[in-house]
């Protein structure tokens, strides 16, 4: 199977667009995580979209993650219940990366998805970030690609990966 990955970055806030959504979740760092809960965020989130990489992890390694120097987890709760994550990584020199970002299943389709990928990209440059990162592939959500754009994230490279 042919995927193609985009790699997009933003690197002005002004080019930043936020969504018109209103946001309907609380926003929290998960700063004393589970490793069973990191692993339900990232399972929940990307299993309808073959997130695999992390799959095998063990326990420690999912802890040792989120421990990492510049590594910030945030989840977005819709009356208590997670409604979507992401996952930041500060790179020198002053790029955020944004790692995994997604929905839950029951959030998909609900307008939040902008809401959420707004709140990350405003959380990367409160971290001092000049470039916004992240990549999709056309495994993802067939609206991932324009959900970026969409927030002002422009296409740098593609690849196709076989």
């Amino acid at each position: 199977m042919s995927v193609t990955v985009y790699h997009l970055e933003l690197t002005e806030r002004s080019a930043f667009t936020p969504s018109r959504q209103a946001a309907r979740y609380r926003l929290e760092q998960v700063t004393a995580p589970s490793a069973d809960f990191l692993r339900f965020l990232y399972s929940a989130t990307g299993s309808n979209w073959h997130w695999v990489d992390r799959a095998p992890w063990t326990d420690q390694r999912w802890l040792a993650r989120q421990a990492e120097a510049g590594v910030e987890i945030w989840v977005a709760r819709e009356g208590g219940a997670p409604l979507g994550y992401f996952e930041l990584a500060w790179q020198e020199p002053s790029t955020v990366e944004i790692v995994y970002f997604g929905l839950l299943p029951h959030a998909v389709g609900t307008g939040q998805g902008g809401v959420l990928l707004g709140a990350a990209i405003n959380r990367a440059w409160e971290m001092g970030a000049s470039r916004v990162y992240v990549n999709t592939c056309t495994l993802d959500h067939p609206k991932a690609l324009a959900n970026y754009q969409g927030r002002g994230f422009r296409v740098f490279r593609e690849e196709l990966r076989s």
